[in-house]
């Protein structure tokens, strides 16, 4: 009896991750459903602009705030803006586009599918003979990582713009040397890899919040818990894969004076 919760769960996972590597598959194949994806990207992109941008002005007055006391501690006050500023793009930006992504438009995602499968539409496709990952999934996945990218960006504007907010005009800090230290700690990888995992972080978003829809049953109830679990799902997977990310980044890159 033991065995059979693990046994599940491992059937869970994997096909979670067959159900990931279809949809990579099906990228590439045409037609592509361009009408959708632009429904959808306008979607996911008007519901969670705003938030993020208002989650991300506490994000960067907090890490502006911690670490201005703590570089007054150590005497290296003309570090703030360094170590805000890298602490905003690389870390706080795409944890912050990707909880929003998958908290807003991943549980979009997964009760629209959801309520098609409990109405057997996604069945009705596939006599048709029509793949309902190509038509449904992939033009979802695509918007989410491409809003995921550009909100990643937006979020390290406004978390920077926030921390340099607090930190000048709450803490009193120098606006010259907040802004004169922008490059001495980041790098343009930082950049970068916060982009990646912001791209990688709206992949597992959708997909998450594709496969619990498609997969859900029991008629409306079904679909409420099929939205949780993806929800929380979603946060789990997020967090282990910013941790391994990261971890391969510090091995590829080097800090910057090293």
């Amino acid at each position: 009896m033991a065995a059979e919760p693990i046994t599940g769960s491992l059937r869970t996972a994997g096909n979670l991750f067959s159900f990931g590597l279809d949809t990579v598959v099906a990228l590439p194949r045409r037609p592509f459903q361009v009408r959708e994806f632009l429904q959808q990207a306008w979607f996911i992109a008007s519901v969670t602009i705003l938030p993020t941008a208002l989650v991300s002005i506490p994000f960067g007055a907090v890490i502006a705030l911690q670490l201005g006391t703590l570089t007054r501690q150590l005497g290296a006050q003309s570090f703030t803006g360094a170590a805000s500023v890298l602490a905003v793009v690389r870390e706080a930006s795409p944890i912050v586009t990707a909880l929003l992504i998958a908290g807003a438009a991943g549980s979009a995602i997964c009760a629209d599918l959801g309520s098609r499968k409990i109405r057997e539409e996604l069945d009705a496709m596939q006599v048709l003979g029509i793949d309902p990952i190509q038509r449904l999934v992939v033009p979802r996945v695509v918007a989410c990582m491409l809003i995921g990218l550009l909100l990643n960006g937006l979020v390290s504007v406004v978390g920077v713009s926030g921390g340099y907010f607090f930190n000048v005009i709450i803490q009193g800090g120098t606006p010259g040397a907040y802004l004169a230290s922008f490059t001495a700690l980041a790098q343009l990888p930082d950049l970068w890899s916060a982009e990646i995992k912001a791209v990688i972080f709206g992949f597992i978003a959708a997909i998450v919040a594709s496969y619990k829809g498609m997969n859900a049953g029991g008629g409306p109830k079904g679909v409420g818990d099929a939205v949780n679990q993806s929800v929380v799902i979603t946060f789990m997977l997020l967090f282990f894969v910013n941790f391994i990310v990261t971890a391969i980044y510090f091995q590829v890159v080097p800090a910057k004076g090293s």
